[in-house]
């Protein structure tokens, strides 16, 4: 296994990267309207990241993604390619962004609900965002890879949603994805042990129904097996002396208590 340790100059560059792949989730969220389509999104991010921050979007191109973004709605997991289809009042949708700035790489994405969503999407959402911080706050030196799969899956299960499993987190850096995999379940004690310096994405996708999965044949888009409700949240981190520093926070986030606590 290959897992970098970044210098304190790459990680500035890692903490600009993901601060602005953080601000194009903050510029899109007033137009995920329904009757917005996800190409029209896809679009906007598009012009965002090359004109306003000069950067350069990961996901084009990327093994053949024709797009800047992922869009994945409602029982899309994951890798939802943007389309001409109208958001309607009712959806949840994921965005999903990368963006490279001086050759480093920051990923996040963010849930959204177009109009009034379900109650079932809302706990959903705010499951899989506390999964995923029960994970962040386990990340510091001594931390073993088993101890956040636990921790995110733990939780999840708790509240009666399933983790799933094909898909995990993964090093970031110069290169987009890198080692360590970062499994969203397991058990404590096992895996590879955390080192200051590491950066990774911690990145659950957590579903209302069964955790099966399957692709669809453009080779990109994931599902839900029993068309279920899916959601996903996910931030770059780096493992500092102390905890964790959390790279794709935005403006208008607000770290919580108990993570900023754990930092």
């Amino acid at each position: 296994m290959n897992v970098t340790i970044k210098s304190p100059a790459e990680q500035d560059k890692m903490r600009t990267a993901g601060r602005l792949a953080a601000s194009v989730l903050d510029m899109i969220e007033p137009f995920v309207q329904p009757g917005v389509t996800t190409d029209e999104l896809d679009q906007r991010c598009h012009d965002y990241i090359v004109k306003e921050l000069q950067s350069i979007p990961a996901n084009l191109n990327y093994r053949g993604f024709p797009k800047t973004i992922c869009t994945s709605v409602n029982h899309v997991v994951c890798h939802g390619i943007p389309g001409e289809k109208k958001l309607k009042s009712g959806d949840i949708v994921n965005i999903d962004v990368t963006v490279i700035r001086d050759g480093f790489h920051g990923d996040t994405s963010r849930m959204y609900f177009v109009g009034a969503a379900p109650i079932l999407a809302r706990r959903l959402s705010a499951a899989c965002h506390e999964a995923m911080w029960r994970g962040i706050r386990e990340v510091k030196p001594g931390t073993r890879l088993g101890d956040i799969g636990h921790a995110i899956q733990s939780y999840a299960e708790s509240n009666n949603f399933s983790v799933v499993r094909e898909y995990c987190g993964h090093g970031i850096g110069r290169i987009y994805h890198e080692d360590p995999q970062v499994l969203h379940y397991g058990n404590p004690g096992t895996g590879l042990e955390l080192s200051a310096g590491m950066t990774f994405t911690i990145e659950p996708m957590i579903n209302a129904g069964r955790r099966d999965v399957r692709l669809l044949p453009d080779g990109w888009t994931v599902v839900t097996k029993d068309q279920s409700l899916s959601a996903q949240w996910e931030h770059t981190i780096l493992v500092t002396d102390e905890g964790f520093e959390v790279l794709t926070l935005s403006a208008s986030d607000a770290l919580p208590a108990a993570a900023a606590a754990a930092s």
